[in-house]
């Protein structure tokens, strides 16, 4: 019986959006005035007008806010020309410390601004030891790379948080540099656990402080660890309803959890946030995890109303950023590999882009929807472009995006196998790339891969009529991905097939609870009422 393949529906989607090559010291953000962002009380020697900017531009810093923040902290340097630690907020703003790293650009922006800070220098030794520890990362640009400057920073914050450990904003950026640091391969995530223990202080102490809700959310950013986060999720939204950021973040810790309905508020709520200011690059990373999260209870109607209003944004070229990129390949992408469209997902144009990992992504969902049609010589020239793209981007020594797409060429490959009738083949390198997935994490950019290579390793087992097997590794999937539509799908019909009555009820179950705001009959949900309604 086959298992993965749905009946085509007419309507394909294509997004033709033209990609660019800027990076973040371009980016605009045209706000007007945001108003609740966060308490935060960081005092420096300034005037009390200018402190009443740099607390503001540190609640929007911590909320990520970044252009705005740099604004409003040179605002406290227009107020008090002497406040040296305006310029070092103004050199934290051209830092973003969990997306990417500075171009040369920002970077020397940042730096012009931090060599300010020092020459006006400071009477406080507290404040003297913010900007120095900030000059270890504003180090030689072209002789020390960005890893080693962002360890020397994260060390040099260690040393400021020792020396003055009442002071939480101390606290809560050195918890910030822990987790910008952090060995993505590290499964016991000593940084993130480090960085949490610390914030958990901060955060009972001050429950309104956005730095200490937003950093707490990301240190539990894991299928692990992500319960622990429910409390700030909750929180973070209210503590700063003006910052798209704020408003959206809570989304990563609802997904980790399959609380699709709390993801979608939480994304049309920080979306509407971030039309209203202008804000491109967070209007369409909302859009990414909308997609995402209406897919999974069965909503394609409203999945498709948001790729129509996502092709419909025009991206200024200086608004090119790999959110921005990332957004516009994963959206329609995971629109057609979760409904199992496979001519549709074969026929998406792929764009070039300056980030590479987004461009592999389109290349992957043609690799996948090329297979499931049987049309391999297609598969192969995908699977060859994913291979030249992982290998670029090794030679660049962008190691974690060079394994993403080393699972998706796996994965991919295993599919071309099973496509062209070689069954252990496809199991083999299934399970490889199931292997190279669990042993890295997800990005923050993404609420999750494409497609979870386990809950793919199931399918090609159903596909190899394997139905008890499949069962066990949906079951793994549901466990780091739960609430997943083809993962309950999967387990269901597996278990069905297998002669466990009970166990496919309960997860049919589960399914049609899931879509409960269905705005489309899918196959699977038929299935699912044709077989409860037989018991």
């Amino acid at each position: 019986m086959k298992f993965a393949p749905l009946p085509a529906v007419v309507v394909a989607v294509a997004l033709s959006i033209p990609l660019g090559t800027r990076a973040h010291e371009d980016e605009q953000i045209p706000t007007g005035t945001p108003d609740r962002v966060g308490d935060v009380v960081f005092p420096v020697s300034c005037s009390p007008a200018a402190q009443e900017q740099f607390n503001r531009a540190m609640a929007m810093l911590h909320s990520f806010f970044y252009p705005e923040a740099g604004k409003t902290f040179a605002r406290a340097a227009d107020l008090d020309p002497s406040c040296a630690m305006a310029h070092w907020g103004v050199a934290m703003s051209w830092w973003y410390p969990l997306w990417y790293p500075p171009t040369k650009e920002s970077f020397l922006q940042g730096k012009a601004a931090l060599d300010k800070a020092a020459a006006l220098g400071t009477g406080s030794e507290r404040e003297r030891a913010y900007i120095a520890a900030l000059a270890q990362f504003y180090g030689d640009f072209d002789k020390v790379d960005h890893k080693s400057r962002s360890l020397a920073y994260e060390k040099a914050m260690a040393g400021v948080h020792a020396r003055f450990p009442d002071d939480r904003e101390a606290a809560t950026l050195y918890a910030l540099a822990l987790q910008a640091t952090a060995n993505p391969n590290d499964k016991t995530y000593a940084n993130q656990l480090k960085s949490a223990e610390i914030l958990e202080t901060v955060f009972g102490e001050q429950p309104d402080h956005p730095g200490a809700a937003h950093y707490l959310i990301h240190a539990y950013d894991y299928p692990e660890l992500a319960p622990r986060a429910l409390t700030a999720a909750r929180r973070y939204g209210a503590i700063a309803p003006a910052m798209p950021h704020a408003l959206h973040m809570p989304s990563h810790t609802y997904i980790a959890l399959g609380l699709w309905q709390d993801s979608i508020e939480s994304n049309l709520a920080a979306g509407a946030v971030a039309r209203k200011l202008g804000w491109v690059q967070e209007e369409l990373h909302t859009m990414d995890y909308l997609v995402y999260a209406y897919v999974q209870g069965a909503q394609p109607g409203a999945a498709k109303g948001v790729l129509v209003k996502l092709g419909e944004i025009a991206v200024d070229e200086k608004a090119r950023t790999l959110p921005v990129d990332y957004a516009l390949a994963a959206a329609p992408a995971r629109f057609v590999l979760e409904q199992r469209r496979w001519a549709d997902a074969a026929s998406l144009v792929p764009h070039a882009s300056r980030f590479r990992a987004s461009e592999a992504l389109t290349h992957y969902a043609r690799a996948l929807g090329a297979t499931h049609l049987g049309a391999t010589r297609d598969a192969e020239e995908q699977v060859g472009k994913l291979t030249q793209i992982r290998d670029a981007l090794l030679q660049a020594k962008q190691d974690y995006w060079a394994k993403q797409v080393d699972v998706q060429v796996q994965t991919a490959q295993a599919w071309l196998a099973w496509a062209t009738g070689n069954a252990a083949q496809a199991l083999e390198l299934m399970r490889a790339a199931v292997t190279l997935e669990e042993s890295t994490y997800k990005h923050p950019i993404t609420p999750g891969q494409l497609l979870p290579a386990r809950e793919l390793l199931g399918d090609l087992l159903m596909e190899v009529g394997q139905p008890r097997r499949a069962l066990a590794e949906y079951e793994t999937s549901l466990r780091l991905n739960p609430n997943r539509f083809n993962g309950l799908y999967g387990a269901a019909r597996s278990a069905e097939l297998s002669g466990m009555p009970d166990k496919a009820a309960l997860y049919y179950r589960k399914l049609l609870d899931l879509c409960k705001a269905a705005d489309g009959e899918r196959e699977e949900v038929l299935q699912a009422k044709l077989f409860l309604s037989s018991l």
